[in-house]
């Protein structure tokens, strides 16, 4: 039985057949080679002659032939699945291929979260002094040097370095500001470690010996230890130490310490106002009256002594001083009313 021209071309051309594309996956047309393209015109020339007046094909075979000398066409494959590229990380790949300044300070502002997440962490571990702001600006630097570092290649997530980078930039930058050695620091930390592990065996504030042994040291190299670490530890004077939610209402670390070496202006303010209240009044006493206080007060002598100086009796001298002390108190209450 003889089969029709066009179905066994088309059958050999299903043979040919490019393969496939999977799913998600548009074939792009291949261009043609010149020599492929005259072979296959010259396949259809043959099979075209070969046809009788009945339609049958009767040399088929030598095209066939032609047909399978002709190469596979290969799809050339466009894959729609493929992840889109990031913004962060395209700005990655031109901050790395080109260094540009733009680029990088949109890494820096992106990344600008990360250094405010590790300086609160530092932060939760330092003095009140230490101010939150002054720890977010070290901490930028050691982005800076993260993202200048970096490199994408390798496989640590940006975010795990550059935290490192951040922490080391804060606390290298703390270092440099403290005037106290890193050793004295150790040692202050030793002395305060021994002395909670004593306070918890013995249930009771250590002396000096038991530190000194528990540090495996002299006495006196513990005593000298303490003169060190007598500048470890400053604090402001300004510092809150809290009390109400006004500010005036709060109580500060200076307002807390005294000295008594110092008079307070306050004190000295009202003994000196008392004194000239107090000189106003006794000059408006009689005579004999500021007599009798001068010698009772500053000369120390006895009633009966100023009795006797005055001429007249002990009670007499009595009731004049009484008389004046109430005249006194008078005219000092009547001034601190007015």
């Amino acid at each position: 039985m003889s089969v029709p021209a066009e179905d066994t071309v088309q059958l050999a051309a299903s043979q040919r057949r490019a393969p496939s594309a999977p799913l998600g996956v548009i074939p792009r047309q291949q261009a043609l080679d010149p020599q492929l393209e005259s072979e296959l015109e010259a396949v259809a020339a043959l099979v075209e002659a070969e046809v009788d007046a009945d339609g049958d094909a009767t040399g088929l075979d030598g095209a066939a032939a032609l047909l399978a000398a002709v190469p596979d066409l290969e799809a050339d494959e466009v894959d729609l699945t493929e992840t889109p590229v990031s913004p962060v990380a395209e700005d990655w790949r031109l901050f790395k291929a080109g260094g540009d300044r733009l680029v990088r300070e949109r890494l820096i502002l992106h990344y600008a979260p990360l250094v405010t997440s590790v300086a609160a962490r530092v932060g939760m571990r330092l003095p009140a002094m230490v101010e939150q702001a002054d720890l977010v600006s070290y901490g930028m630097f050691g982005l800076i040097d993260a993202i200048e570092k970096y490199e994408p290649g390798r496989s640590v997530k940006f975010e795990t370095y550059a935290s490192s980078r951040i922490r080391g930039a804060i606390i290298d930058e703390l270092r440099a500001m403290d005037w106290i050695p890193r050793s004295v620091r150790t040692k202050a930390r030793a002395v305060d470690r021994a002395y909670a592990e004593l306070e918890s065996e013995l249930h009771r504030v250590p002396t000096e010996s038991e530190v000194a042994s528990r540090l495996q040291i002299e006495v006196r190299e513990l005593r000298a230890l303490f003169t060190q670490l007598s500048t470890v530890n400053v604090a402001a004077l300004d510092e809150l130490l809290g009390g109400g939610e006004d500010r005036g209402d709060r109580l500060s670390l200076l307002d807390t310490l005294g000295d008594d070496r110092t008079p307070d202006p306050e004190t000295s303010f009202e003994a000196q106002e008392t004194k000239f209240l107090l000189a106003r009044a006794i000059d408006q006493l009689g005579e004999r009256e500021k007599l009798v206080l001068v010698l009772y007060y500053y000369e120390g002598m006895t009633l009966a002594e100023i009795g006797r100086v005055l001429g007249v009796t002990e009670s007499r001298i009595s009731q004049m001083h009484t008389a004046a002390m109430l005249r006194l108190r008078a005219r000092l209450t009547e001034a601190d009313r007015g």
